[in-house]
């Protein structure tokens, strides 16, 4: 049976894209090439499917999320903090399997940053 390999990608309507772009690039780190293109670290990928009434993705119009692996939870989040990101003021832990917290892009996308275990 075939099956797929990996994320092939993740693509978002923005108003902006250059300027949507730009904060993935300067806040997160992200270094997508200008045709998008990024080579992630290897390591785990969650794909899970929640209820459709949940409201961990924050607005109820948001059909999806993308959850970011980071190295330090902590300093990302002071970071982001640092150029006016919208943080959440809340993380999370998970026992094995790591912790979470949240940033709002600038287009109103709640994106998860995951700090595994």
């Amino acid at each position: 049976m075939e099956h797929v390999l990996g994320i092939g990608g993740y693509f978002i309507r923005a108003a902006d894209p250059a300027a949507l772009g730009a904060w993935y690039r300067d806040c997160l780190g992200l270094d997508a090439d200008e045709n998008g293109l990024w080579h992630p670290a290897d390591g785990p990928t969650v794909f899970a499917a929640f209820e459709s009434d949940t409201g961990y993705f924050g607005s109820r119009a948001q059909q999806t999320m993308v959850n970011f692996r980071v190295r330090d939870l902590d300093a990302m989040l002071a970071q982001l903090r640092a150029k006016g990101a919208d943080v959440s003021g809340e993380t999370q832990d998970m026992a094995g399997v790591g912790r979470f917290g949240w940033v709002t892009d600038p287009e109103g996308n709640r994106i998860e940053l995951w700090q595994p275990a």
